[in-house]
């Protein structure tokens, strides 16, 4: 049976990198924000899916709620999708697979600005922020769908759990106001290895230049609470599902060898979600049945099935550098940002990913943050604090920062499509010594409204 699941998840997750394909995927999700301190009215929200329908008229629904509402719309043409995320509290432009950053940019803006003035109607607006403002005012109710049922449920569990050392905090319903800016790149097999090791090393780096989740009220100090709001919920019981990988990988045998160490929490069955206790997917398959509970008529209920080999397509991981179904990586650990810098994520990463042995012997060579008895998860963990830890020294991590920047600016450039533009941003965060976190912590700090923090990171 192990030499089948290891089969499976080769299939699933290894030989789709085997083609040769360049495209980029962008998802960005931007919480909507009631300037009247009010919940967010869902009625307002399902009009202004109505009229952005009859505006684009080639998106049609590609997902209903049970109540009869659109909460998500889908692109004929282009694959683009408009939809609402975990809740209708966040709403979500994931664009379909590009060659080039303008052309999604493009049609992003015309998105956003659409939907942006929509909900101005109602003195209502978007905003570039990791973290809703304004989440204290919201309902934290899910989208009543299968998906973010199943998913708000698995993150209320955590009472359940009193038997493992670890603390949960008090937001299981963070996915409603959280948001995140993600990146799908297809990377190939050969280059699998070097680019997650590569890119698990500078995530300290892209705390430092993204930082954008700032827990109002709580916690100010941090620039990137979004990380502890995954760390420490249910997703993070195996630390393995979420986070780095702070190992080396010096195989695809060692990725798949990771991937055994997953945990699986979810299937489906005819066309519904069953939630069970989260457990290593090798320890899933030995067992004869699983219990586990299934949303029926407005109440769960326990069931019991057989695990069976299709239920991989359910083992979703949520770390900083992700394997996909589709032969991409996707890079989920910065948050949503300023909107005007919306194409920096993108950027950043398309730019590095050309230029992998170049940011790798950097990296390797690096004496900045490295060689100083800290692992990546460790300095990361102290670079989205507000301030510097002594040992670093502020002038040479600029330093290392720009020379990362430029290795990326060089790669954009060898495209010869000017995407090396969309880096201006993170130039100037580094002259500052500042990203959009620290720079909401200086504005609450100097007694600044937190209305013209939203205005001015929701502008395009």
């Amino acid at each position: 049976m192990e030499n089948i699941i290891r089969d499976k998840l080769y299939k699933e997750f290894i030989e789709p990198t085997k083609q040769k394909k360049n495209f980029i995927g962008i998802e960005i999700e931007v919480p909507i924000i009631n300037l009247n301190k009010e919940p967010v009215d869902f009625d307002i929200v399902h009009k202004i899916t109505s009229n952005f329908q009859k505006e684009f008229n080639d998106f049609s629904p590609n997902g209903i709620d049970y109540d009869g509402n659109t909460f998500s719309l889908k692109n004929s043409k282009n694959s683009d999708i408009v939809c609402y995320d975990c809740s209708y509290n966040n709403i979500e432009f994931a664009m379909g697979r590009e060659k080039d950053l303008f052309t999604i940019n493009d049609r992003f803006i015309t998105y956003y600005t659409y939907v942006k003035e929509e909900f101005e109607k109602y003195n209502y607006t978007l905003t570039g922020m990791g973290i809703n403002p304004y989440r204290r005012y919201n309902k934290e109710i899910p989208i009543p769908s299968e998906r973010y049922l199943m998913l708000y449920h698995h993150l209320k569990s955590f009472n359940k759990y009193n038997d493992i050392p670890m603390h949960f905090h008090d937001y299981p319903g963070y996915g409603m106001f959280s948001s995140a800016s993600q990146v799908q790149l297809d990377v190939h097999y050969d280059d699998l290895v070097k680019t997650i090791n590569t890119f698990t090393k500078i995530e300290p780096i892209k705390a430092l230049l993204f930082s954008n989740s700032v827990l109002m009220d709580e916690n100010k100090h941090v620039t990137c609470y979004r990380d502890a709001l995954w760390e420490y919920s249910t997703h993070g019981i195996n630390p393995h599902n979420i986070g780095m990988y702070d190992v080396d990988f010096e195989s695809i045998d060692d990725i798949l060898n990771y991937l055994e160490t997953l945990n699986i929490y979810c299937v489906m069955r005819n066309e519904s979600y069953i939630n069970f206790e989260t457990m290593n997917v090798m320890d899933y398959f030995k067992k004869d049945h699983i219990t586990g509970e299934i949303f029926n008529n407005d109440k769960y209920e326990q069931i019991k099935i057989k695990p069976e080999i299709d239920d991989i397509d359910y083992l979703r991981a949520f770390k900083f550098i992700n394997l996909t179904f589709r032969g991409t990586l996707e890079f989920r650990s910065v948050c949503t940002q300023p909107i005007s810098d919306t194409m920096s994520v993108a950027a950043f990463h398309l730019g590095l990913k050309d230029k992998i042995d170049e940011l790798d012997e950097l990296i390797s060579n690096d004496r900045v943050i490295y060689h100083k008895g800290y692992t990546p998860s460790e300095l990361r963990k102290l670079l989205i604090q507000d301030e510097l830890p002594a040992f670093i020294n502020k002038k040479e991590l600029c330093g290392l920062t720009n020379n990362i920047l430029d290795i990326a600016k060089e790669g954009l450039i060898e495209r010869g499509l000017g995407e090396e533009i969309f880096l201006k941003a993170l130039y100037n965060r580094v002259k500052n010594h500042t990203n959009p976190g620290k720079n909401i912590i200086k504005s609450l700090n100097d007694g600044e409204d937190i209305e013209k923090v939203i205005k001015n990171y929701g502008g395009v």
